[in-house]
């Protein structure tokens, strides 16, 4: 079906219902369109603003028979807060170098996420991606988007240390630059590197990213209230929520989830 007229308008599109990865019970389907046109960035920006998610060139938002679960949520660059939690866990990412890359798919990427999904999520859909189901990930794009690597810099003390060389790299987070903000469309890290909170510390580095940017928002996805596996996005305060009435703060109990 379509929704818009005009030459570029997208033409959207339903899937059929299936089992809801999140809630237990529920069934949900998506609508969704191709990001194929000459403006696929700004048809993208325009879209993430109304609350989709793009994967490759599709982007996509849930649209599930009487369940509105699904939230999408962002930060609010300027209004954000640094706990004394998060100004811990920046001060432990330190000895970390961020490498902007262009979105094309490598070895040590590739182990790194089998690493995570493993010991995060074994039972997950993403468990048996392949190298070439990790190379489209990454690559099949058709807007503005960048790989964030996080590598751990060489020892100064070190001199045979050389960039990219004995460091490691322990996260990574393939980001979409839109006209408002940065949208963190996947992310994962080294799970045995637990104690340094890597999660944490790219939406953190995300923030910091978009400032130096002038761009007033992070994308987060979707959070859903209750669902364990997307708590951990209420506790960024403040954070903003896509309501029928537009972008609204989350309540702040809810923000303490």
């Amino acid at each position: 079906m379509t929704h818009h007229a005009g030459k570029t308008a997208p033409r959207f599109y339903l899937t059929a219902e299936t089992p809801c990865p999140y809630l237990d019970g529920k069934m949900e389907r998506k609508v969704f369109t191709h990001l194929l046109d000459a403006d696929a960035d700004a048809i993208n920006s325009m879209l993430t603003t109304a609350g989709f998610r793009r994967s490759q060139t599709i982007a996509y938002k849930p649209a599930c028979d009487g369940c509105s679960a699904c939230v999408s949520v962002r930060i609010p660059v300027d209004a954000f807060e640094l706990t004394t939690s998060y100004r811990r866990i920046l001060r432990k990412n330190r000895d970390l170098m961020r490498i902007p890359r262009e979105p094309m798919a490598t070895e040590p990427q590739f182990e790194l996420l089998h690493k995570y999904l493993n010991q995060r999520h074994a039972n997950g859909g993403m468990s048996d991606m392949d190298d070439d189901d990790f190379a489209a990930m990454v690559e099949e794009t058709t807007v503005s988007t960048l790989l964030f690597e996080y590598w751990t810099k060489p020892d100064p003390d070190d001199d045979a240390a050389e960039p990219l060389g004995r460091d490691r790299l322990i996260a990574t987070a393939l980001t979409d630059v839109i006209d408002d903000g940065l949208s963190m469309v996947y992310s994962f890290f080294d799970p045995q590197e637990h104690a340094r909170s890597l999660g944490t510390y790219m939406i953190l580095d995300h923030v910091a990213k978009a400032r130096e940017l002038g761009l007033p928002y992070v994308y987060l996805g979707y959070w859903i209230e209750g669902c364990r596996k997307m708590s951990y996005k209420a506790r960024y305060r403040p954070l903003e929520a896509l309501t029928m009435e537009g972008w609204m703060r989350l309540p702040s109990e809810k923000a303490r989830a």
